[in-house]
This record gives structure tokens, sequence and C-alpha cells, in this order.
């Protein structure tokens, strides 16, 4: 049992789940536009999450202990690396536009992590995005938005007309629904400063907020091509199981309740799909 819960906390940990949440939301895009299974960009989209999450994490923690860094994090860190080789591997198999698209996104994380902004406008010690008053959540929400939306459909040469810029909007609220659990949950943690959606308006409003991001998400379904019925109803009991997530979420939640439960909506609205969709 404690292996088992070992194996399970590295799983969470080495950024795994969000990178196969992420995996799920870029696989939901190609069914949506009825684009066939690409391995290059979902396999890429998927080991970057890993380099990418992992470096937003582990960088400032590494940077100054190398040497001291816990046998768990080492191994992580070695699997990042790794994770990062087989990403160069399947971006060499993007169409070159793609790479062009991808360079912005790629370029917003590392400046979420590395230090960079004039000292007047960063909070406490750090000097990047991350640390912006009120930014966090929709830096997150927009490079969730563009990779799993844009980079998808730029590589398999889709217009990018109004229904993608639907789709990127309802992508956006969804993913930025997904962190207020988050956002609650760290919210004893997070330094004044950051001026974070709870710290700002509250638990309350704050749930207020998700609600409507949920029903924004499910209302921007029918600015878009018509479904099969099975698929809005799928869409309608994601939504109804965000917004429970949304309401049952606080500040001393369970340890597993948002990094495993709430992470797990995109991977369940994929398995759903591809079961009934």
């Amino acid at each position: 049992m404690r292996l088992a819960k070992q194996v399970f906390d590295f799983y969470l940990n080495s950024s795994l789940h969000v990178a196969l949440a992420v995996f799920s939301l870029s696989w939901l895009t190609l069914i949506e536009y009825e684009i066939p299974f690409d391995a290059a960009v979902l396999f890429f989209i998927f080991f970057a999450s890993i380099t990418g999450y992992n470096f937003v994490k582990f960088f400032g923690l590494a940077k100054f202990h190398h040497r001291s860094l816990s046998s768990w994090l080492k191994f992580i860190q070695l699997m990042s690396f790794i994770c990062f080789l087989i990403m160069g591997y399947f971006a060499s198999k993007l169409q070159l536009k793609t790479i062009l698209y991808l360079g912005v996104f790629a370029t917003i994380t590392f400046l979420y992590a590395i230090p960079f902004i004039p000292k007047k406008f960063y909070l406490d010690t750090q000097q990047n995005l991350r640390n912006v008053s009120g930014l966090k959540v929709y830096v997150i929400a927009l490079v969730w938005a563009g990779v799993t939306v844009l980079i998808p459909l730029i590589n398999n040469n889709q217009l990018l007309d109004t229904t993608v810029i639907w789709a990127f909007a309802q992508r956006f609220f969804l993913v930025l629904a997904l962190m207020l659990p988050f956002e609650i949950r760290d919210m004893q943690f997070d330094s004044i400063k950051l001026a974070t959606i709870p710290q700002r308006i509250g638990i309350k409003n704050t749930k207020i907020m998700g609600l409507v991001l949920s029903l924004l998400f499910f209302g921007l379904e029918f600015f878009m091509p018509e479904k099969p019925l099975s698929k809005l109803l799928i869409q309608l009991g994601i939504t109804l199981l965000l917004i429970f997530s949304i309401i049952f979420s606080r500040k001393n939640q369970g340890r597993y309740f948002s990094g495993f439960w709430v992470e797990s909506i995109p991977i369940i609205w994929l398995v759903l799909t591809l079961l009934f969709g």
C-alpha cells in the first residue's frame, strides 16, 4: 500500500497527470473538428507539458540546491530531461508554422518562471509573470487554450475561422474555472501580494465566478456547429462536474481533491467522448 501511494504521488508530482489532462483537451479538439489522430502533435504536447510544468515548478527550487536535492526530485529532473528529448523528436515531425506558433506559448511559459520584470513591478523576491499581481491564472488559461485548441488545428491546416475563436474562448473559460479550486486551496499559502482571485473577492464570490465561467463554457457550445445529442449531453455532464468541483472546493480540502480529481475532468471528458460520443 505504501509503495502504491508513493507511485501515485510521484505520478502527480512529476506532472504526468496534468500532462494527460492537456493531452486529453488537445485530442478533444481533433475529435471536435473531425481530424484523425495526430500522434506527432498530441505526443509533442504531452511531453512538452511535462517538461514545461516541471520547469516552472522546480526551477526556483533546483536553481540553488543541486547538491542537496532529494532523490525523488533528482529523478523527476532526469525524467523531465528524457521527456524534453522525446519532445524534441516529436517537434521534428511538426510543420514549421506550428513550431513558430508554439514559440509564442513557449516564451510565455519561460517568462512565467524566469525573473525578467523590472523591480518596480514584481512581488517579493521573484521577477516573473507568476508573481505579477492577479495574473497567474489568466496566463495559465491562455497557454492551455492556445496549445490545446490552436496548435492541433494549425498543424492540420485547419482554417482559423470564427468557430475556432469560440472554441478558444470556450477552452479559456474551462481552464479558468478549473483553476479556481486550486486558487481556493492555495489561498492560505499564497502571499497576499499575489492578489489571487479568492484573495481579492473572497471564496464565495470566487465560487460564483466559477459558476458563471462554467455556464459560459457550456453556453458557447450553441455558437459552434451543431453536435450530436450524445456529445452535447457529455458536455453538459462535464459542466455539472465542473460546477460541483467548484462548489465543494475549500481552503482545507483533501490532498487529492484538486491535484487529482479536478485535474481529471478533461481526462473524463475525453474518455466519455471516445466511449459514447
